[in-house]
């Protein structure tokens, strides 16, 4: 199982979360057409794809002579979640620090 740090790393590159956002956008792609619109090989798309299987975003199936990539939505919402448990958490610690700072403590 991958973590959400996982899923944060492999999005922070902005070529990942570019084809990320494609595959969403066309239901399901595979690597070739992903390339014809970017400035990078189909090899390094292949290698992004790689990573984003990795960290659970996307999965490939087999299409013939090519894989066909599409989104694993169930990881993006379960990150998402964690995302904003995290900042609820956050939002508490904080609000416990301006109630001392306002007490004069």
């Amino acid at each position: 199982m991958t973590t959400d740090l996982e899923v944060l790393a492999a999005l922070a590159d902005p070529t990942r979360f570019r084809l990320l956002d494609e595959i969403a956008a066309l239901g399901g792609t595979t690597a070739t057409v992903l390339a014809a619109d970017l400035p990078v090989t189909r090899q390094a798309v292949v290698k992004h794809l790689g990573v984003l299987e990795r960290a659970g975003l996307v999965s490939g199936r087999r299409a013939g002579r090519e894989m066909r990539y599409s989104v694993r939505v169930e990881r993006l919402d379960a990150t998402a979640r964690w995302m904003a448990e995290t900042a609820r958490r956050w939002d508490d610690r904080l609000a416990i620090i301006k109630r001392i700072a306002e007490s004069g403590v």
